[in-house]
């Protein structure tokens, strides 16, 4: 293997060293022909047709550098050039504003192209012609349309990325708060992604590229900084280089030694991680690369090393062994040189260095040279987030939510754990059995009970460190608790435990719905028609969702359910359809559905507190079983049960009487319910002992325990005032528990909590 010099081993990515073309230059074709040497005539041919087509349709356009726009898709066509991307991408490259800019059709592409290439180009478009609520929901948009129409095809987003990344290379010209939103826009979202595709070196420049808009005068400071360090170590990085060389000459070892310099940004995070004041702290910023030509003189030439200086404790790391999530393969260890300077090498072959380097696009860069096998690596090592983008589209339809979904899978830094059978699993560091369970298969997520790990039993909520043997328990029964939503840690889990509180939350107000509507037909003296689809009814329920503006008979219902719309004027509705198909309302049951309290809805609910999200009890007034109370049909909040005694209730009702509907409670009850109790304590040792045992003489249970003004009992107050909430079966049970704390002999005063207005 050819050794290569050092003398330029502090170039940092995208730095140019020949002068830049002129801007006639730039916007002719002449500027991308060199670099399309890989293509077929045919394929130059067309990615000419594609260039005159876009130069066209920019005439009279100009950037805000002045050059004309046309220099723009040149320059990204060339990025794409580089990372050998085929003549379609390269055309999509060349057209990729358009559609948005120059008011160009998708249809229009297809016929004059092809239809992979549109699909290319539509996939790059931004949403403006949409109207979205906020400016936030729009972006959000346009990266879930572009993150989509990546995981069908990767050219996608690495068109996008080189976009980007030409556009931050020419933000000079830009307006500094114009810039510093871009900026930040592409160190969250843009830098991250192309981190995630293993797009290393691109990654590396958009990150410098934004610390640099968004921090200009540390940047400007640090890269000063750098380099001045640059000369002043010059002669200790020869030194290492000479003794590196000779250590593996000696070893008969063919290799390649390249030097490398940290990137401004990664200094600045360093410094900042470390809590370092100046920049001479900081003692790591040159390191090395080793290239060899087996996977196995990795290891081989790490021993030398290791031979040659001493390596820190706790740094090293094998990622030959365990790749990262993108593709990324090497060995990192860190050692003491000469003048007992830290420093950093990475070990790898030149395949790895490839992927390394360029990520997912180093499958086009193979393919160009017949190695196409070895290319597959990063794109398969990818394959699983990006058939995790579908999964997650499919459960999650608002954009915002998409986005933050796909924001937790942004930042890779992994942990490696292993199934019983010895599968390694890779997920992002903190990750947790739960995040492990919905990894294997939605099925073992949605059913897990709990988590082994290393053959101990752990807390769903365990973090999981690399290394460790996972074992889930499912039962059939489970299903997932919104509570793991405040610690999981990758967006397929998270998708999915909100998709299946969604379906549940939606199930429980469609059969609200259907009940509430049910009741509001019997005061019409009509029976609710059929649902089944197949039923002759089904044109009477699809007239009347189309009336009330719902996608379908289920849509209604859940409108119904959640307070959306009103059971007794859908009614109405219905019966008026029914009459006009010959249906005449029952003598009897009009006469008994008429029979209420005007003018609450004549429609009631019966509940036994099984009903679930879609019915809530009001935590102003905490009704239970005895209590006489009435439902307020909020508007997409359900049905919330006040009592009738209630003050907030009651200045509800004066305000909006009719979403009020009423409510009784079922002869058979299915579960305890909560009341808020107020008790005035004469301080002293053992008094919430005192009362903890009175609560359970009567056979309840405290759920929650508050002091009075949020403080706690102290020796200098003689009596303090303490709020309970208890699960009570009925309001005669909880006369029980009232009647047996009024007997304690700390308790001065004990009483109902009431809601005030």
């Amino acid at each position: 293997m050819a050794q290569r010099s050092l003398t330029a081993w502090f170039t940092l990515p995208g730095l140019r060293e020949k002068a830049p073309p002129t801007p006639a230059e730039a916007a002719s074709f002449d500027a991308l022909l060199p670099k399309l040497g890989y293509l077929s005539k045919a394929e130059v041919k067309r990615v000419r047709e594609a260039y005159k087509f876009a130069d066209e349709a920019h005439l009279g356009q100009k950037r805000a550098t002045g050059e004309p726009y046309i220099t723009h898709p040149i320059a990204v066509a060339g990025i794409c050039a580089e990372w050998r991307l085929d003549a379609q991408a390269l055309m999509a490259a060349l057209m990729h504003d358009v559609v948005e800019d120059c008011g160009v059709s998708k249809v229009e592409l297809i016929e004059k192209f092809d239809a992979t290439t549109a699909d290319l180009v539509d996939g790059l478009t931004k949403l403006d012609k949409l109207q979205f609520s906020t400016k936030e929901e729009s972006q959000a948009e346009s990266f879930r349309k572009m993150l989509l129409a990546m995981a069908r095809d990767l050219r996608v987003i690495l068109i996008k990325l080189a976009d980007r990344l030409h556009n931050m290379r020419t933000m000079g010209a830009m307006a500094p708060h114009k810039a510093r939103r871009i900026a930040r826009e592409t160190f969250d979202i843009y830098a991250p992604i192309a981190h995630r595709l293993g797009l290393n070196q691109t990654f590396r420049e958009l990150e410098d590229l934004s610390f640099q808009y968004f921090h200009p005068w540390r940047y400007a400071a640090l890269s000063k900084a750098v380099a001045k360090a640059r000369g002043n170590r010059r002669d200790l990085v020869s030194r290492i280089e000479g003794e590196i060389r000779a250590a593996y000459a000696k070893a008969s070892l063919r290799v390649e030694v390249q030097g490398r310099e940290k990137t401004v940004y990664s200094i600045y995070k360093k410094m900042h991680e470390k809590g370092l004041m100046s920049f001479a702290q900081v003692s790591d910023i040159f390191g090395f690369r080793i290239l060899t030509e087996e996977p196995l003189q990795c290891y081989t030439a790490l021993g030398v090393l290791h031979q040659l200086y001493k390596p820190q404790a706790g740094r090293f790391k094998d990622y030959i062994a365990n790749p990262k999530d993108n593709g990324y393969q090497s060995l990192h260890t860190t050692l003491m040189g000469p003048l007992a300077t830290p420093l950093e090498f990475q070990l790898r072959t030149e395949g790895m260095h490839q992927i390394a380097e360029q990520g997912v696009a180093a499958h086009w860069i193979y393919k160009s040279r017949g190695k196409q096998a070895s290319a597959l690596i990063a794109q398969q090592a990818n394959a699983r987030w990006l058939q995790s983008l579908i999964d997650i589209q499919d459960e999650t339809r608002d954009a915002n939510e998409f986005l933050e979904h796909v924001k937790i899978d942004l930042f890779p830094d992994s942990i490696y754990v292993f199934t019983p059978k010895s599968k390694i699993m890779a997920l992002p560091k903190g990750a947790t059995p739960v995040d492990f369970a919905y990894a294997i298969h939605s099925d073992v997520g949605d059913h897990c009970v709990a988590a082994q790990v290393n053959g101990e039993a752990v807390p769903l909520r365990a973090e999981l460190k690399s290394g460790d043997i996972v074992e889930i328990v499912t039962a059939p029964g489970a299903s997932p608790n919104p509570a793991w939503l405040s610690f999981v840690r990758t967006g397929r889990a998270r998708s999915k435990i909100r998709h299946f509180l969604k379906d549940l939350e939606q199930e429980e107000s469609r059969e609200l719905g259907e009940k509430m509507l049910a009741q509001a037909m019997r005061v019409e003296g009509l029976g609710l028609p059929s649902l089944e689809l197949d039923d002759a009814a089904a044109p009477i329920w699809h007239e009347l969702a189309t009336w009330a503006g719902a996608a379908s008979t289920e849509q209604l219902l859940m409108d119904i359910g959640a307070g959306r719309k009103i059971a007794a004027i859908i009614a109405k509705k219905l019966a008026r359809l029914m009459a006009e198909q010959g249906q005449k309302p029952d003598a009897l049951a009009l006469t008994l559905g008429r029979f209420t309290e005007a003018p609450i809805s004549a429609a009631s609910i019966t509940i036994d507190g099984s009903e679930g999200a879609s019915v809530q009890l009001a935590s102003c007034c905490r009704p239970i079983p005895g209590d006489e109370v009435r439902g307020y049909l909020g508007r997409g909040e359900g049905l919330v049960v006040h009592t009738c005694d209630c003050q907030v209730g009651k200045r509800l009702y004066l305000r909006d009487s009719e979403h009020w509907i009423r409510v009784e409670w079922a002869e058979e009850l299915t579960r305890s319910f909560e009341a808020g109790i107020t008790l005035l304590l004469a301080n002293g040792k053992g008094v919430l002992a005192q009362v903890a045992q009175a609560v359970a003489q009567a056979e309840a249970d405290i759920t929650h325990i508050a002091m009075g003004d949020d403080a706690p009992l102290s020796d200098a107050a003689e009596t303090a005032e303490m709020n309970l909430l208890i699960a009570v079966r009925d309001r005669l049970h909880l006369a029980d528990v009232l009647r047996v704390l009024r007997r304690a002999p700390a308790v001065q005063r004990v009483s109902r909590a009431k809601a005030h207005a």
